[in-house]
């Protein structure tokens, strides 16, 4: 399909598409094939050989060692990496990094942007975003935030229980969100703060066991349960505005939650691809199977949706750049979680014991791609939002002229 992208995000994909064929797929399954772990030393190989092809990090200003790819350039690069398992990693755009790395660019101080975004680009640092709290706190409701810094002097003192923090088993330091205001409303008293991991106070619980999660790299990653007593951080830790936390998660989610859209669709495009060789070659009842009517049927409406995911996804990116494009984001992201998931389950529907068996990816794409329906909000919370819009503006006057074509109709149906 042609999307008419710019030149310069279409160039840039052929060659993200390129290393993933030539380097990143190949030791993919491998590791597959043999159980055989990525290391991190084989992951920086695979930086060293995107940053010789410019293709290190495309999200990031080239100041600070990125591409400078302007976000709706970035994202058909993104739906590339989505292909591997490892592919996001491999250039540096995995989550929640990438997302953090545009936190910290978007309202850091030049002084944390040196000491924080630079490192966290070439990957000498990790870094984890802790939002989610366990019942009763913040998750779906983030009013429900429980995690609290108070200042002591030009320090903050923070007490928090998190969970469902990424990459918290691996992270140097934590994008903390608390309340700082606790006479305010959480969304006008809310501050993101950085918090080291050496910090006194600061416990990795566990790693939450989940669902997906291929397990094919030495990094462990994870989502984990992290505790924070008494920690004590300068005041100067706060990322951007003091009480602006909110402001500032919704600003970062609003593109990563499209970054996630593209990359989800990757693992779907790559998924019909190999169910479509399949069906090629497997030869059932008299035929092979692409040539039953049925599974062509389902695959054309998986391709007719994921197209149309696709053009949400980039209609949002433009809208992005000139406003919030909250509906327009919280649209593309729920139906791309339907989409994909519609996508990758047909898939493995396809290639039957094959589908299900974990020599192929398509396993290790359907639970990941569970999750989608529930990160980064759950379809329940857009759909909410979405109704709120689309209820706002009705006149009183359009309801009442609805209402009485209802009953002119039903009195015309009666009488004839």
């Amino acid at each position: 399909m042609e999307y008419h992208d710019s030149e310069k995000a279409t160039e840039v994909a052929g060659r993200v598409e390129d290393f993933m064929e030539e380097v990143v797929l190949p030791r993919e399954r491998e590791a597959l094939a043999t159980g055989e772990k990525i290391t991190m030393d084989e992951i920086e190989d695979f930086w060293d050989q995107a940053k010789e092809r410019d293709l290190f990090a495309p999200q990031v200003p080239e100041e600070y060692g990125g591409q400078g790819l302007d976000f709706s350039d970035m994202l058909p690069s993104f739906e590339q990496v989505g292909r591997s398992l490892i592919g996001a990693l491999a250039i540096r755009a995995n989550a929640p990094q990438e997302g953090n790395m545009h936190t910290l660019e978007m309202v850091g101080t030049e002084k944390q942007k040196e000491e924080w975004l630079r490192p966290l680009v070439q990957g000498d640092i990790q870094t984890a975003f802790a939002m989610t709290e366990p019942k009763q706190g913040g998750g779906s409701d983030p009013k429900m935030l429980q995690s609290t810094a108070v200042k002591d002097g030009d320090e903050w003192v923070i007490n928090a229980h998190k969970w469902w923090t990424s990459d918290g088993m691996d992270a140097d330091y934590y994008l903390l969100m608390a309340r700082t205001d606790l006479d305010a409303h959480p969304y006008e008293g809310t501050s993101i703060i950085m918090v080291p991991r050496e910090a006194d106070g600061v416990e990795v619980v566990r790693n939450v066991p989940h669902l997906g999660g291929h397990g094919i790299t030495e990094r462990e990653g994870g989502h984990a349960e992290m505790k924070f007593d008494n920690v004590r951080v300068p005041v100067e830790n706060t990322i951007g505005e003091e009480n602006a936390g909110f402001e500032i998660a919704q600003m970062r989610l609003g593109g990563g939650r499209l970054t996630h859209c593209m990359r989800y669709s990757g693992m779907a495009e790559r998924s019909l691809e190999v169910a479509k060789a399949y069906l090629s070659e497997r030869e059932a009842f008299g035929s092979t199977l692409e040539e039953k009517q049925a599974l062509r049927h389902r695959i054309a409406d998986a391709e007719t949706r994921l197209h149309a995911a696709r053009c949400m996804v980039r209609h949002a990116a433009r809208e992005l750049d000139r406003s919030d494009a909250r509906i327009e984001v919280a649209m593309a992201k729920m139906f791309t979680a339907n989409v994909t998931n519609e996508a990758i389950d047909l898939a493995l529907q396809c290639c039957g014991g094959n589908g299900i068996g974990k020599d192929l990816p398509i396993a290790h794409f359907y639970e990941n791609v569970r999750s989608f329906r529930i990160v980064d909000g759950a379809d329940e919370v857009h759909r909410r939002s979405i109704a709120r819009w689309a209820f706002e503006d009705i006149d009183e006057t359009e309801v009442e002229n609805a209402l009485q074509f209802d009953e002119d109709l039903r009195i015309d149906e009666l009488d004839g």
